[in-house]
């Protein structure tokens, strides 16, 4: 069974740092890609970053370019999100998702940044 956990939200205050993790567990494939999404409460769920472990390739919309970072530790099957500069406006569940035929999504992390 594919399992994607992630972890790593909190309540911080605005201009603070977080890093969220995404551990993969039961998927067979070395390639792929994972992206992490954020859904804000009456929002649509929006795309926050992404990035292939075939050759570590970034993509980020222009809404958190320079602020967000997201990275890859093979060794523990990890995908991590470094958020940093928070802001109110980023308070939202965050999830990660291995699209494909089949999408896999985590059970999502609350992120809540008080002003």
């Amino acid at each position: 069974e594919v399992q994607l956990q992630a972890s790593g939200g909190g309540l911080v205050q605005a201009g603070d740092s977080l890093r969220l993790s995404c551990t993969v567990s039961g998927f067979f494939f070395d390639n792929y890609a994972i992206g992490w999404f954020r859904q804000a409460p009456g929002k649509e769920r929006e795309w926050m970053a992404c990035i292939s472990t075939v050759d570590g390739s970034t993509y980020y919309p222009d809404s958190v370019k320079g602020r967000f970072t997201i990275s890859n530790d093979s060794s523990k099957n990890t995908v991590y999100l470094q958020m940093n500069s928070l802001k109110p406006e980023d308070t939202a569940v965050y999830y990660c998702k291995i699209p494909g035929p089949r999408d896999y999504w985590g059970q999502g992390t609350q992120v809540t940044v008080s002003s």
